[in-house]
């Protein structure tokens, strides 16, 4: 008997075919000890892919693409695609991308991302804002791959500090949001001025963006964690797929929808 690998489809099939007395109780079992064998995770060569993360924490598990062949990617891509799981894959050039060679995967060439899930937002609200323009990149790794997970995102971007009135007009619809991403570099004080005006919680993001005193988003980083506005929590420099799945979580909690990815 076939069956596929996600996970409620299996349990169902499996719980339907026992109801309908089409198998026996001990076929039953014996078919759940075979397939929970396979759930922990999928070896790819060196790769161990955590296919039960979806299970556990409402998200699958998000593939770096830096430092893995294309050949790798296109190994691990068709392995979850067997699986029926979602595939995104950050951190990935057009030219890795197309060396990987599979139609079921879009790309989005802002954030450097693939997804074998196309966006589709239908629930809750996430605002993304970024400093200044050259933190779009960062910005839309986190709102894609939100969309992609089913939230909706409003994007505010270009609204930093040097211009505070070009952030006030959208503290209402921020404060509507769940959870709001703020991306920063040079000294990063976007967080805090979001904070202090809104009750919303804030994920700040430091980039690397910024002259040399910067020192490539440490600056950022660093006045990020020394907030003097309570409410602000940090992920590291860049990392736009922390911010997103933190948000994520907290929509999730807020609205009760986990996992539908």
């Amino acid at each position: 008997m076939m069956y596929n690998y996600n996970i409620m489809n299996e349990l169902k099939k499996i719980l339907q075919l026992l109801s309908q007395g089409k198998i026996s109780p001990d076929q039953a079992y014996s078919f759940l000890e075979e397939y929970l064998k396979k759930l922990p995770f999928l070896e790819i060569g060196e790769a161990k892919i955590d296919t039960h993360r979806r299970i556990r924490r409402g998200f699958p598990e998000i593939i770096y693409g830096e430092g893995k062949e294309p050949e790798t990617l296109r190994d691990i891509t068709l392995g979850l695609l067997q699986r029926q799981e979602p595939v995104i894959i950050t951190r990935l050039s057009r030219e890795k991308f197309e060396r990987i060679g599979l139609s079921e995967l879009t790309y989005f060439p802002e954030p450097s991302l693939a997804s074998s899930v196309k966006p589709s937002p239908s629930r809750g609200l996430i605002s993304v804002i970024t400093a200044g323009a050259s933190d779009k990149r960062v910005a839309e790794e986190a709102a894609i791959i939100l969309e992609i997970l089913g939230i909706r995102v409003e994007r505010f971007y270009d609204v930093g500090v040097a211009g505070l009135h070009r952030l006030l007009p959208h503290i209402e619809r921020i404060n509507s949001s769940s959870a709001a991403i703020v991306v920063a570099g040079m000294e990063g004080a976007l967080p805090t001025l979001v904070s202090a005006l809104t009750s919303t919680p804030v994920i700040g993001v430091p980039t690397s963006v910024g002259y040399g005193a910067a020192l490539g988003g440490f600056a950022a980083l660093l006045t990020m964690l020394n907030s003097c506005s309570n409410g602000v929590a940090v992920v590291n420099i860049d990392n736009g797929v922390s911010a997103a799945l933190f948000a994520y979580l907290i929509e999730e909690k807020v609205h009760g929808n986990k996992g539908r990815v």
